[in-house]
């Protein structure tokens, strides 16, 4: 593992390596599709699953605690 720190913020869609100092790798419009692509098939499955019973229970009872603490 390297000691370095990155140093500043990255450009979107470009990556650097820390072994060499070579110009930082730009993806192609292609393969930057390609993963948008991905990216909202994994996204439209976690939506699609929706939130369990217990998480909505939970919130439901934090939201009455909540008004319970209020004037």
């Amino acid at each position: 593992m390297s000691d370095e720190k990155p140093t500043g913020r990255q450009k979107p869609m470009e990556a650097t390596t820390t072994r060499n100092k070579k110009a930082p790798v730009k993806l192609s419009r292609d393969i930057q599709a390609r993963l948008g692509q991905q990216l909202r098939s994994m996204y439209d499955d976690v939506v699609e699953q929706g939130v369990p019973d217990r998480f909505t229970d939970l919130l439901n009872r934090l939201d009455e605690n909540g008004k319970k603490g209020k004037p």
